[in-house]
C-alpha cells in the first residue's frame, strides 16, 4: 500500500468510510513504518492476514518516549513534545506539515461547534506556554487567529486582565459563543479570584492540575467551575502529543470524536483482547490523522465507549495494569 491518496481520502471520511480508510492506513503504516513492523512481527501478525478493523494491532503508546515514529521517509517540520517533571522522559510526535494539523484540529472543532470565525477565544493556559513543543499551544494559537477577533489572545498568570476582558465580552459580544478554553488548575484559580457571570461562554477545560493542585474528579472540578461562572455545563477537550485529532465533550464527560478519530476498547490486563461497547476498558485509539506516524495507539487511559461512538475517561492505569502492555514495549 502507497500513500498516494490516503490524505485526500483521510480529508473525506465519513462514518460508513472509515473502517476502510483505516485498513489501508495499517497496509501502509505495516510496511512503511519501521517500529510498527517490528511490533507486528513480535505479534506474529501478518499484514496481509488483517482484514477487519477489528483485528488491527494497537501499539503501545509508551513507544511514543522511545523513538521517534515515522511512517515513510520525510524531515519533520516541528516535534510536539509532552509535559514532564526534570529528567522524566517526554513523549515525542514529529509534525509532517503543519498544515495537515491546523485543518483537521480547526475540522473537530468546527464539527462540533460551528465556525471559530468572530468568535473570541481566550486561551488560559500557563503550565503549556511556559515550555516549548505543546500541541495544545499550537492548535489554540491556529483557533485564535481563524477567530479573527481583536479581543482573542493568550493569558499566562495575569488573571485581573483576563476578569476584565471576560467581562466585557460577557457585556457586549453578540455572535458566536465565546470560547475560554483552560488547564484546569488555572480555571480553578480563576474561579476563585474572579467569580462572575460568564454564560454566554463556552468554558472548556483542558485537563490537568499539574501537580499544582490535589486531583479533583471531573465531577467536582466541572460542578466548582459551573457554579462560579454561572454556566450550565463545562465543556472538555481531549487531545493529546500522540494524537492529531481531538474529541470534545459538551457536557457530563461524554466526548464526540473527530470525524478522524473512534476508540474502543481493550481489556485492562490483556492487551492483545478487546471489550464490547458499554464495559470498561482501556482506550484503544485510531487516529487516521496520524498518517505519516502510527495511526493505531493503545493508551493508560481507562474508559468506556458506547456504541454510538462517544466514549468516556474514567482515569488512567496504573503500573500493575499496565503490565501487559510493558511486556510488549520492552521487547522492542
Amino acid at each position: 500500500m502507497k500513500r498516494g491518496e490516503l490524505p485526500e481520502r483521510i480529508r473525506a471520511v465519513s462514518p460508513a468510510t472509515f473502517p476502510t480508510i483505516a485498513l489501508d492506513v495499517f497496509q501502509y503504516q505495516a510496511k512503511h513504518n519501521l517500529i510498527y513492523a517490528q511490533f507486528l512481527e513480535l505479534l506474529r501478525v501478518d499484514p496481509v492476514s488483517v482484514r477487519r478493523m477489528e483485528d488491527i494491532p494497537y501499539l503501545p503508546i509508551a513507544l511514543f518516549k522511545r523513538y521517534t515514529l515515522r511512517s515513510g521517509e520525510w524531515e519533520p517540520v516541528r516535534t510536539f513534545s509532552s509535559s514532564g517533571t526534570t529528567g522524566s522522559t517526554t513523549s515525542r510526535h514529529p509534525l509532517r506539515n503543519e498544515e495537515w494539523y491546523r485543518t483537521n484540529a480547526r475540522e473537530a472543532f468546527n464539527t462540533q461547534y460551528g465556525p471559530l470565525k468572530d468568535r473570541p477565544v481566550l486561551a488560559l493556559l500557563p503550565a503549556y506556554l511556559e515550555r516549548t513543543g505543546s500541541s495544545l499551544v499550537f492548535m489554540a494559537d491556529d483557533f485564535i487567529r481563524q477567530s479573527g477577533h481583536e479581543l482573542s489572545g493568550f493569558f499566562l498568570d495575569d488573571l485581573t486582565a483576563l476578569q476584565k476582558r471576560l467581562t466585557w465580552i460577557q457585556a457586549h459580544h453578540e455572535g458566536p459563543a465565546p470560547l475560554l478554553i483552560g488547564v484546569s488548575f488555572a480555571l480553578l484559580d480563576l474561579a476563585e479570584s474572579y467569580p462572575g457571570d460568564l454564560s454566554k461562554f463556552i468554558i472548556m477545560e483542558t485537563g490537568g492540575m499539574k501537580g499544582r493542585r490535589r486531583e479533583m474528579t471531573r465531577e467536582e472540578l466541572h460542578g466548582t467551575l459551573s457554579e462560579a461562572f454561572n454556566v450550565k455545563n463545562i465543556h472538555s477537550e481531549y487531545g493529546m502529543t500522540e494524537l492529531l485529532s481531538q474529541a470534545y465533550a459538551p457536557e457530563a464527560g461524554l466526548f464526540y470524536p473527530a470525524p478522524t478519530l473512534r476508540a474502543t476498547t481493550r481489556e485492562i490486563t490483556d492487551p492483545l483482547t478487546a471489550t464490547a461497547p458499554g464495559k470498561t476498558g482501556a482506550l484503544n485509539l485510531i487516529d487516521l490523522a496520524n498518517l505519516n506516524t502510527i495511526s493505531f495507539i493503545a493508551t493508560d487511559d481507562l474508559g468506556r465507549v458506547n456504541a454510538d461512538g462517544t466514549f468516556e475517561v474514567l482515569g488512567r492505569m496504573d503500573a500493575s495494569d499496565v503490565r501487559g502492555c510493558n511486556l510488549l514495549v520492552h521487547s522492542l
